[in-house]
């Protein structure tokens, strides 16, 4: 019902089941073995057109034969008569076998080709009239030519693996220490990536845990987004992720998608909340924030980079050559802005964000000095707050890429809480050998 509200009853697709355990447990009135995977699309007709199909297994290949010792490979036969429905006349014509019997559709039935199809698959040995060559046709599929099949909602372990093995594949990784009480093995999120996207998707996986998704998603050759709230990061999806760019990581999907390593990602925290309440219930500037903090904040916010002067106390940062930002948590005179203002110059000018300014109001501040712009903070920065949005079109400008050499790890300052202009992933990912 949750996920209904939130994407639409009409984008449900399938309610999966996965088999996660293998064993009875007898302690249980009746065994928990499964869990459900609820997928949704944002465009079903879409998703149905373009989903991937999964491979065979070695038990749905086994129908696929080469009793003749056909060149082309193991075959199955397909019967060739299809219900009459909308049928057009091309489909009923005498078939002929080898052993010269004659065959038509059988009741309520058609060929499911047309004449001239069957002749051209004739020619081509795509016909199979049984052992003797006196059978009803059958037309002849390759394995070689099977992509796969349409999944389904039965997930069984051996397929896509249990909870037995993805504890293996924790304890493989960081020792039985490092348990985890909900780890999914590889080859689930690998039958999940599998389907539902190609090399170079963006994957998301807002509650990352022990990073198997950012894992999985990473060998396959997707990019990827992981978030994490607790301690998990540092503990697991940090050195996860190492252990897979770096290669040692040979568990899991690694044999099977023969990875060699490669690729890398950027880490980054998100930053307290810079506006928190005071104990009157008034917005102020959190006291975490020092004034490094708070500058860099306030350029992110007003479209300034953050660059420090060495030789010019008043500029923090600047948009341009000649446009610069000052953050100061001072209220300031009417005196100090005219002493500011002179020293900005006319040929230059100066984004003023202070707690507070007195001797004169906003508007004739901007007639006597104009070479400045003065804002207020908490003020200026709740203007940028985002309230009451349904939707999540943010807008979040891109990072400059990381340098090409091993993975960076760095800190991002940001705005959290009410404010939605900060940086909320911790790890962006880019799958793939050789990707940065």
């Amino acid at each position: 019902m949750l996920l209904d509200e939130i994407f639409g009853r009409s984008c449900f697709i399938a309610s999966n089941v996965w088999q996660k355990r293998y064993s009875r447990e007898n302690r249980e009135a009746i065994g928990d073995v499964h869990e459900y995977i609820i997928v949704y699309s944002k465009r079903p007709d879409l998703f149905k057109k373009n989903r991937n199909l999964v491979p065979l297994t070695e038990e749905q290949a086994k129908v696929y034969r080469n009793p003749n010792n056909d060149p082309k490979g193991r075959w199955r036969s397909i019967p060739m008569t299809a219900q009459e429905g909308h049928a057009t006349a091309e489909q009923y014509y005498p078939v002929t076998t080898p052993a010269g019997n004659i065959h038509f559709p059988p009741e309520g039935r058609c060929w499911g080709i047309a004449k001239a199809t069957y002749e051209r698959l004739l020619l081509e040995g795509r016909i199979y009239f049984g052992k003797k060559g006196d059978s009803q046709p059958n037309t002849i599929r390759y394995l070689s030519e099977v992509a796969g099949v349409a999944p389904w909602t039965w997930w069984p372990s051996d397929e896509v693996g249990h909870t037995d093995e993805s504890k293996k594949e924790i304890h493989a990784l960081f020792g039985r220490v490092a348990a985890f009480d909900s780890p999914k093995p590889e080859r689930l999120i690998e039958r999940i990536l599998h389907i539902s996207t190609n090399p170079g998707d963006l994957v998301l996986d807002s509650f990352a845990g022990s990073g198997t998704t950012g894992a999985v998603a990473h060998k396959m050759g997707r990019r990827w987004i992981m978030i994490e709230l607790g301690e998990h990061c540092h503990t697991h999806v940090i050195p996860r992720l190492k252990k897979v760019i770096d290669g040692e990581d040979q568990g899991g999907i690694s044999k099977a998608v023969n990875w060699p390593g490669g690729g890398g990602f950027r880490y980054y925290k998100l930053a307290p909340s810079l506006i928190i309440n005071d104990r009157w219930g008034n917005p102020v500037i959190n006291p975490e924030y020092n004034a490094t903090h708070l500058a860099e904040a306030l350029c992110k916010l007003e479209g300034f980079t953050y660059a420090p002067s060495e030789t010019q106390w008043w500029q923090h940062g600047n948009s341009s050559e000649r446009d610069f930002i000052y953050v100061t948590t001072q209220n300031l005179s009417s005196e100090q802005l005219q002493a500011l203002s002179d020293e900005v110059g006319s040929d230059q000018s100066l984004l003023v964000c202070c707690a507070a300014f007195h001797g004169v109001t906003a508007a004739k501040a901007s007639e006597r000095w104009p070479n400045l712009t003065l804002k207020k903070i908490p003020k200026m920065v709740l203007s940028r707050c985002e309230w009451g949005h349904d939707d999540y079109s943010l807008n979040v400008a891109n990072l400059p890429m990381a340098a090409p050499t091993a993975p960076a790890f760095s800190s991002q300052s940001g705005v959290k809480s009410k404010s939605r202009n900060g940086r909320t992933a911790d790890l962006f990912g880019d799958g793939g050998e050789g990707g940065v």
